[in-house]
């Protein structure tokens, strides 16, 4: 009872209904569809600013949805206090003239469910933003526009991913990423201090629903692979902060690279993604600075 309870916090979709709407914040967009190389029918807004410049966003796993975080019907225990409304920062990215794709994940918001609804951590959801990426190029209004990659948490590990796969370095107008606190599965099992055998027992059961060995699975070996100036951003207090995989995923970027540590902002991991909305400024101007 307790492994398949705690197995379903870690792993389990279907939990992050959208609950917001550009049109609140005065944005034109349309709603959106697109497939993956897999089949799923994924959905999003294109929110609509400049045709030169785009942003594809790419949010956190599980708790999240294209819109952000919401806190209601996540059972007792909280991952933030109050909503974390992602179109905030994307009104900001709109008013500095560029136009923005937000996408539900598989299993996420109002995409459709991948094989059992369950979450992957990114190895399956790297072609979730390939499939973003190839809908953009295709875009007839956006064929020539410079692209952006925004990549949150699981967002951020499947972008990793999608590279160490072979999968974006054709696209030549991807010119920047921003990587928000991206974590291994294992660092984050190893953060919730599960007694050893109880640890094994979730991991095997997690392993047996996505159907691969989540342990022994990292995103590790494919961050040399990314080619694009990245932006690594991280909350240096962040509750399952492995320092140890952070600064190693810095060093081992071979691109144009810089280190953004948040301090003093709280000790939840979600005060990272809140700061975002509150201080875009902050964080979005590395795409001011590459795709100029």
């Amino acid at each position: 009872m307790i492994t398949a309870f705690l197995s379903d916090t870690i792993v389990k979709g279907g939990v992050a209904p959208l609950f917001d709407n550009p049109r609140e914040y005065g944005l034109e967009y349309e709603d959106i569809t697109f497939k993956t190389a897999d089949g799923l029918t994924l959905s999003g807004w294109l929110v609509k600013g400049g045709t030169d410049k785009i942003i594809i966003q790419s949010h956190f796993g599980v708790q999240s949805c294209r819109a952000g975080f919401t806190p209601e019907g996540k059972g007792m225990v909280k991952l933030w206090k109050e909503k974390i409304p992602f179109l905030k920062h994307v009104k900001y990215l709109v008013e500095k003239g560029y136009s923005v794709l937000m996408y539900d994940f598989r299993s996420h918001g109002e995409s459709q469910e991948a094989k059992g609804n369950w979450v992957s951590w990114g190895p399956q959801e790297a072609q979730d933003l390939s499939a973003a990426v190839k809908f953009v190029t295709e875009h007839p209004d956006y064929r020539k526009a410079q692209l952006g990659l925004l990549s949150i948490c699981m967002g951020a590990a499947a972008t990793t991913y999608a590279y160490g796969a072979g999968n974006l370095q054709q696209y030549k107008n991807i010119k920047a990423m921003i990587a928000i606190q991206p974590m291994r599965y294992l660092d984050f099992v190893q953060a919730l201090g599960l007694p050893g055998f109880l640890q094994r027992w979730v991991d095997a059961e997690n392993s047996k629903r996505v159907g691969f060995d989540m342990g022994a699975k990292s995103f590790k070996e494919d961050v040399k692979a990314i080619s694009i100036p990245t932006l690594l951003v991280q909350n240096d207090q962040d509750e399952y902060l492995n320092r140890n995989s952070i600064e190693e995923y810095y060093k081992s970027l071979t691109v144009e690279k810089e280190m953004l540590w948040l301090s003093d902002i709280g000790k939840k991991r979600a005060a990272g993604y809140d700061y975002l909305t509150k201080n875009p400024e902050k964080i979005l101007y590395w795409f001011e600075r590459h795709m100029a």
